[in-house]
This record gives C-alpha cells, structure tokens and sequence, in this order.
C-alpha cells in the first residue's frame, strides 16, 4: 500500500498513538461517540418509567424485555434505526425510537430481523416515522432473505398524524403488501400478537406464516368502542377478539400462549424448524484478525475537513491481516480501490483518500490534487473497478469522506461531468451488494457516486463524526448569506459587517444541525450510526444478512458516455 510495487501485502502503518494530533484525534471522536450513546441510553428507556409500569402491570413485556428473551443468550441484538423520529414530534410528547424497535438478532443461530412494537410510546402507535422504519426493516428482509419476525403490540395509527400515515407508498400500507410480497419470496415471517393489534395493523399478523396470541391480548377490526358506535352492538375484548376465541372460535391464531415468556418460546421453537434455503455465492473463507487495534482509528480519523489523513490506516483496521490490494494505486489516486477480506467475506473497497497527492496530467504537467474531492482519473478508476466487482460476484464497500467532485475549468475540460456520470450509472447499476459507511464529509454528488441511499446500498452506516449535506455548513451558509444579502440589497437595505456576520452564523448554525448525523438517522437516511472502533463487526454484520440471498441479477450498465 505504502510501496505501489507491493500493494498487496500487509499494511506497514506510520501510526504514532504518542503524538499530539493522535492524542487530539482520539479525545475528540472518543467524545462524540460517548455522546451517542449516552443519547441512545435516553431511547432505550422508551416512554418512561411510568409506561414501563404500567405495561408491567398489564402483565407485559417491554419491546427490548422481550428482545433479551427472545434471541440467543449471550450474543447481542445488532439494532437498526434507534434515532428514527429523533427530536421529532415534540408538539405530541416526541415518540423515541419512532415507536418500534428493529434489528438484526440471531435465534437457534439463525439471522433474523425483529420488528417489536414499544408499547411504552403511545400505546405503539404508528407515527409516520413508524410506519418507515418498519418498511425500511422489511426491504432489508427483502432484500438480503432475512426470516422476520413480529411482536406487535400496537394501537395502530396514531390518528392526529393520519393524513401522513395511512396512504402512500411508504406509509402504513405498504407494510401488509411487503408481507405479502415477503412471503411469496419465500422469506418466513413470525407473528405474535403480545398485546393490543387493532383496525389495518390487525392485517400485519394474518399475512404471516405463523401467528401467535398471548391471553389477555386483543385482535380486531374495530375495537369494541368504535363496534358500539358504528353498529350499535355491545361486547367485551374478549368475546370480541380475545385470544381464546381466536384459538376456539376464529380459527385465525395458530398458537394460544398463557404469557410473554412462553409465547417467545414457542418462536423460538418455530425457528428451529425453519430449513436452510441455498446460500449466498459471494466467495468467503476463514477471517483473520487485522495486524493492528481498531480502537487506534479514533487516533487516525481527523474530523477538521482541513486537515490530512491517511485513509489506509483505517483501512487496514478494518480489513483481514491489514491486507489491501489496491487497484491501479497509482492512478486517480483520491479515490482508493482495491480488493480485501473482511470477516472472510471477498469485497472490494472504495474508500476517498484524504491526503492530497500529486498527478501527472495527459500533457505531462504536474498538479496537486486535494484529498477527499474526486477527480476525472479517480471517478473512471472507480466505475471500472466497480464493473468489474459485479463481473466478478464481489460485494462492495463505499468508506465516505467526500467532498464532492473538482470544478473548475481545467475539471471541466477534463471531462469531469462525464466521468462522473459513468461512476454513478456502475453504481446505480451494480447488482451486487453495496455497503456505505459515512465516516467524515458525504456531500453533494459526491455522496451519490460513493453510494448514498437513494441508489440502494444494503446498508448505511454512519459515524458519529459524519457530516451530511449537499455541501458544508461553511460553503452553504456563504453562499445563502451572499444571496440573502443581494436580496435586502435590493430592497434598499444596507447590512453592517456585524450583522452580516451574524446572519452567517446563524444560517450555518442550522446548516449544521441538519448535518448532523443524528438528524439523518432520525429520518432513516441511516441505518446506524456505529462506534468506528466497531466498524470492521458492523461491516461483517451486513456481509452476513447479504450473503443470505443467492441470486444475483445479471449486471449491465446500458450507455456509458465514454
């Protein structure tokens, strides 16, 4: 990597854990992370002590109670989504965690998805943040053939939202269509209903392969209230839509279970039986540990956009024994490509290099090309090399710090639109499993040609220090400063350099809030953000849930402009 003529073998790093900046690195990503997570503890807790209570009392489980029963003692439940509806739907009392929590898990060893109502947040009400989350939850299932299972324990829309829940084609609906789609595919789906599951959500459990019902829970079109007022008739839960009647009388659950604990395991029992289709033809072997701590990328990782860093160092923290073979490595250099292993997995890695690099042009000048921005050489390295993982039934790897693509005249005489455009058509076109970790900078289309989520990587991933944004906050407020100045300006006004400067730190203030990666996850244009040091499990995480999935459709990239 260091020495072009060897680029295949092992890492040699210049890492050195004593220096100031190394030191001044890891505080600082060492205090984002520790952030997150202290936010993430404040989720987990739901609605409350008080509706933790009162769920108690009913006699139920909470959401994540329910979870630690369900999956395999001793291993832990890889959670998606958790800032869904961050700092969202504050005027309703906020609905932490969107209401319902998702995420990988294993049961009898077997991958599989929970989708698991948190009653403890108005009543598992679907807000419309629910409803996406969920859907997002069931197009990873989808599209990796994860068995899915369900405890719901909802009820249902929350209705002074309805007009952004219930009709479109990612809101409530579109769940029981995915159940319907996921079970022609062949991906088993569970059901247990654990507590209230009323009016269109009653749909979810009946589309399932298997549906279970605890005592004391209810199952209905209409609730006896709403049977009351519509129809004028009078009944109980119970005999409305009690699980004993659905055992003796409907015929519609498949299991009667007395409480929580037996309930989750008889599904544990279920996905013991379930057979093991074909699996994934993505090439794997034994892992192998990489040479050097992941805890030291907190040390490397230099979060000011201004400052270098190497990004093979984090690289080879990730990779299996710190071995990277980098493809043409001495050609478009600001964008990383090369074969590895991670977790025995084959991928191929498409990472921006942060360090600034000097080119040789086609007339043989000689320029210096700044880390982080993609250039004419580095797009059409990418795209080929992205080609040719398809050819070759590799998954990919997008590692983000981008800040978009050079401009410019000389850019543009180069090429740079069509260049650029061939690396976003093999992305938007690779057919093989993509993975994108946002580990500094995403921006513009820079952030589409690294595989941003509008062009379906399996997964997104983001660190704590990532920033997400058609560009940066500094960039952006300049340029809306500078229009909003012309704009009172014309008007007649005149603005004293202070209150220019304060209209500039107040848009960039905002600009910055909406980088920051909590508000993406809170909209679920992330997956997770995870701890860098848990990078490399996250990544072997997301091969597992892909490798899942056998077929593999043919590749092809219609036109290129060449």
């Amino acid at each position: 990597m260091t020495d072009h003529s060897h680029s295949t073998t092992s890492f040699e790093s210049n890492v050195k854990p004593d220096s100031p900046r190394f030191e001044r690195n890891q505080r600082a990503v060492a205090e984002l992370v520790a952030q997150v997570r202290n936010e993430e503890e404040i989720i987990a807790q739901g609605g409350g002590d008080k509706a933790i209570d009162s769920q108690h009392k009913k006699g139920r489980l909470t959401a994540r109670e329910r979870i630690a029963l369900l999956i395999d003692p001793g291993t832990e439940f890889f959670e998606l989504g958790s800032f869904a509806a961050w700092r969202m739907y504050e005027e309703w009392g906020g609905a932490p965690c969107a209401g319902v929590v998702t995420g990988l898990a294993r049961v009898h060893d077997r991958l599989v998805m929970l989708i698991v109502n948190d009653a403890t947040v108005k009543a598992g009400a679907f807000f419309p943040m629910t409803s996406k989350k969920v859907i997002r939850a069931q197009n990873i299932a989808i599209d990796n053939r994860i068995p899915t299972i369900y405890l719901v324990d909802s009820a249902g829309v929350f209705l002074p939202l309805q007009e952004d829940v219930f009709p479109d084609t990612d809101d409530f609906g579109r769940v029981f269509r995915n159940n319907a789609v996921m079970s022609a595919m062949g991906i088993p789906q569970i059901a247990a209903i654990m507590g209230m599951c009323v009016a269109g959500g009653a749909y979810l459990p009946l589309m399932c392969d298997h549906i279970l019902m605890t005592e004391g829970s209810g199952l209905f079109l209409a609730g006896p209230a709403l049977v009351q007022a519509a129809i004028g008739q009078k009944y109980s839960p119970e005999e409305l839509g009690g699980a004993k009647m659905h055992s003796e009388i409907s015929g519609t659950v498949d299991f009667r279970e007395p409480n929580d604990e037996s309930c989750l395991a008889r599904i544990r029992q279920l996905v013991d039986k379930i057979g093991a289709r074909p699996s994934g033809v993505f090439a794997r072997k034994p892992a192998e540990e990489p040479r050097y701590a992941a805890e030291e990328i907190y040390g490397i990782f230099d979060g000011d956009p201004a400052r270098q860093y190497d990004m093979k160092e984090v690289i080879a923290r990730i990779v299996d024994g710190s071995e990277f073979s980098e493809y043409k490595a001495e050609y478009g250099e600001t964008v990383l490509c090369g074969y590895a292993r991670i977790g025995g997995f084959a991928v191929g890695i498409v990472a921006n290099q942060k360090t600034h690099v000097q080119q040789t042009d086609h007339a043989g000048n000689k320029r210096m090309e700044f880390g982080g921005v993609i250039y004419t050489e580095s797009a059409e390295k990418s795209a080929r090399f992205i080609m040719d993982c398809n050819q070759n039934l590799v998954p990919l790897v997008f590692l983000h710090d981008v800040n978009g693509f050079m401009v410019g005249r000389d850019a543009e005489w180069s090429g740079i639109i069509r260049a650029g455009a061939k690396m976003v058509n093999a992305v938007s076109n690779s057919v093989v499993p993509k993975i994108a970790v946002i580990i500094g900078g995403s921006f513009g289309a820079g952030h589409y040609a690294m595989c941003g989520k509008a062009y379906d990587p399996r997964f997104v991933f983001a660190w704590p220090t990532a920033k997400y944004a058609v560009m940066s906050g500094a960039s952006a407020a300049g340029t809306l400063v500078e229009i909003k100045i012309k704009q009172l300006e014309r008007g007649g006004k005149k603005l004293s350099e202070e209150d220019k400067k304060a209209l500039y730190n107040e848009v960039k203030a905002t600009y910055d809030e909406q980088m920051d990666p909590r508000y993406g996850a809170a909209r679920l244009w992330i997956d997770k953000i995870i701890d860098p040091a848990e990078t490399r499990e996250a990544i072997i995480t997301a091969l597992e849930a892909a490798a899942l999935n056998p077929d593999v459709p043919k590749f092809s990239v219609g036109v290129l402009q060449t």
